[in-house]
């Protein structure tokens, strides 16, 4: 018999993190599964409930919430061999979506399951993957050292979490879209010192995201060629363009739907140190901390419950 912890984040969703714990109990207790539960009643709680249970050897760890509780699971879990499973129950649940659990699997098109269901039932099926993940060292809010799953965010894309995160209404997604709109308004580009992979480089630019899932702000498809087992980074960078023109291809940006524009860049990358001026990072929905960032690709660095990851083609 499997040995799990479950950790919640209650008020995830608006509450949906507590009214679907017990469904989610019933369905792993009725596979055999046997569940430690714990409803966290903050962050912090969170994170050490979460450290505790990977240190003591359970079989897995489960944590209910959106992308704040994947971070800290997935940083619970990196570089050991206890596996992850996240059960979405966000707003933007985009570490679900980087790893294939928020949609049908192919072939399944009538799936109809919820995203909740999909992935409680993959942790009953046992079927663990390895992905990758991105290190970031550097001074950051929680220490010298952080693992992310989806995004790095130092710019433009960064202004727009922050102003999401703090919105006085959780509108998901739309909150986003209302800050896109917002920071769009007086938004000027930033000056960058970076070194990819030993190179070094001054620039302006937009925006410079690092993705490991390519995903993040509730389904933005910042980087939809990403592969979660070639080792590497995705890095895009934004070069300064006029607001009519940034307005335009946003939407690509948005979508992942096929474009090019010479403003655009598109690195993979090993390793990339990212500083500059007035510029903060943010990661999973997070705050990381201020630059300098060091952030490095983690290969294989997760064990997640999961039938397939995404690869690119």
């Amino acid at each position: 018999m499997r040995a799990l912890a479950l950790v919640v984040n209650p008020s995830a969703g608006h509450g949906r993190g507590r009214r679907l714990t017990a469904a989610i109990e019933q369905r792993l207790g009725d596979a055999g599964l046997r569940t430690t539960l714990t409803l966290a009643g903050s962050p912090d709680h969170a994170r050490d409930a979460c450290a505790e249970a990977v240190a003591a050897g359970v079989d897995g760890l489960v944590v209910v919430g959106g992308d704040g509780m994947a971070h800290i699971g997935l940083n619970a879990c990196a570089r050991t061999e206890v596996p992850l499973g996240v059960i979405p129950a966000g707003t933007g649940n985009d570490f679900v979506r980087g790893v294939g659990l928020a949609a049908p699997a192919p072939g399944r098109a009538r799936d109809r399951r919820p995203g909740w269901q999909r992935a409680t039932d993959a942790i009953v099926a046992g079927g663990v993957r390895s992905i990758d993940l991105a290190e970031v060292r550097g001074d950051l809010h929680r220490g010298t050292l952080e693992y992310v799953g989806c995004v790095v965010s130092t710019g433009y894309d960064e202004k727009v979490n922050a102003r999401a995160n703090n919105a006085t209404v959780d509108l998901g997604h739309l909150s986003y879209v209302g800050a896109v709109l917002a920071e769009m308004r007086s938004f000027a580009p930033l000056r960058y010192r970076i070194e990819v992979d030993g190179t070094t480089r001054e620039l302006d630019a937009i925006l410079v995201a690092v993705a490991n899932s390519g995903i993040f702000g509730g389904g933005i498809r910042i980087a939809p060629d990403y592969d979660l087992t070639d080792g590497l980074l995705n890095v895009v960078i934004v070069h300064p363009v006029a607001l009519g023109t940034l307005v335009r291809f946003l939407p690509h940006l948005a979508t992942g739907r096929p474009f090019d524009h010479p403003a655009i860049e598109r690195l993979r990358v090993r390793r990339i140190v990212v500083d500059g001026d007035d510029l903060h990072g943010m990661a999973d929905g997070e705050p990381l901390g201020d630059v300098p960032l060091t952030v490095s690709a983690a290969p294989a660095a997760l064990r997640i419950y999961a039938p397939e990851v995404p690869r690119a083609h």
